[in-house]
C-alpha cells in the first residue's frame, strides 16, 4: 500500500538553484522567517555551529565589489581547501559545469564568456540578498560542517516553500577575508560557503535548468528492505493493530 504523497515531498522536489534573481527585495519578515525556520535545523549534541550573517544593500554591494577586485588580481582566501580528485565526482563536476555553460551559450573557447559566469557568480547573480554561513572549528570540522549543510537546506527550503528561492555557492567561500572585513566578522570563524537569495527572474533561461540526480541505487544501499505492505502505517490502515 503506497504512501501518499504529501506536501513536503512536493516541497523537497521543487526545489532548485536559481541563478539569475529580481533585484526586488524581500521584506525584512520574510527573511525573519526563514531565519527562524532554518533555526529548527538538527546539529550534533545541539551545538547549534552556525554563525549566519545577511548581507544587504550596501553590504551586499561592498561584498560583490571587493570579491570582484580579488577575482581580478587572482587572489583568493578560502577557510577550506577544495577539490574533486581525478575520478568519479570530478567528472560530475565537469558535466555540470559544462550543463551550465551550454545553457548560458558560452563555448568551452569563449575564455572572455566564461569569465564573466565566473564574475556573474561573484555578483550573486542579481540577487539583493546573500547569507554566509560561518562556522567554529570544533575538532576536525567534519561534524560542524555537517550541521551546517542542514542548516543551508533547510534555509533553501523555506525560501522555497515562502516562493523565493537561492542558490548555495562554494564560490563565495574563496573570498573568506573579503566577507570578515566588510562584515566584522571575527577570525576564529570559518567560512564554508554562501548562499544567495530572493525572487527568482521567470524569464531568464538559465532559471529553466534542473540538474540530472543519480538514481537512488546508485547513491544508496539499503539492507534487507522491507517487503511491499509490512511497514506499521500499511498495518494500521488494513486495519491491524
Amino acid at each position: 500500500m503506497a504512501t501518499a504523497t504529501t506536501p513536503l515531498v512536493e516541497l523537497l522536489r521543487s526545489r532548485y538553484s536559481v541563478r539569475k534573481f529580481l533585484p526586488a527585495p524581500m521584506s525584512a519578515s520574510d527573511i525573519q522567517g526563514v531565519l527562524e525556520d532554518a533555526q529548527t535545523s538538527p546539529s550534533n549534541s545541539n551545538t547549534q555551529p552556525w554563525a549566519v550573517h545577511i548581507a544587504s544593500g550596501a553590504a551586499r554591494d561592498a561584498i560583490s565589489e571587493g570579491m570582484l577586485t580579488a577575482y581580478g588580481e587572482d587572489r583568493t582566501s578560502a577557510d577550506f581547501t577544495s577539490g574533486y580528485g581525478d575520478g568519479l565526482y570530478a567528472e560530475r563536476a565537469q558535466r555540470h559545469g559544462a550543463t551550465v555553460y551550454e545553457v548560458w551559450g558560452v563555448a568551452r573557447s569563449d575564455t572572455e564568456g566564461r569569465d564573466e559566469v565566473v564574475r556573474d557568480n561573484l555578483r550573486f547573480y542579481g540577487a539583493p540578498h546573500a547569507a554566509f554561513l560561518f562556522m567554529p572549528v570544533l575538532g576536525d570540522g567534519v561534524r560542524t560542517a555537517g550541521d551546517i549543510g542542514m542548516y543551508a537546506q533547510t534555509f533553501l527550503l523555506s525560501l522555497t516553500a515562502r516562493g523565493f528561492h537561492g542558490i548555495p555557492q562554494t564560490v563565495l567561500g574563496m573570498y573568506a577575508d573579503v566577507v570578515r572585513e566588510v562584515l566584522g566578522v571575527p577570525e576564529d570563524l570559518k567560512l564554508l560557503f554562501g548562499i544567495s537569495f530572493g525572487t527568482a527572474d521567470p524569464a531568464a533561461k538559465i532559471n529553466d535548468l534542473r540538474m540530472h540526480r543519480l538514481p537512488v541505487e546508485q547513491s544508496a544501499t539499503v539492507h534487507e528492505m522491507p517487503a511491499t505492505g509490512s511497514s506499521l502505517t500499511a498495518d494500521r490502515e488494513c486495519g491491524k493493530p
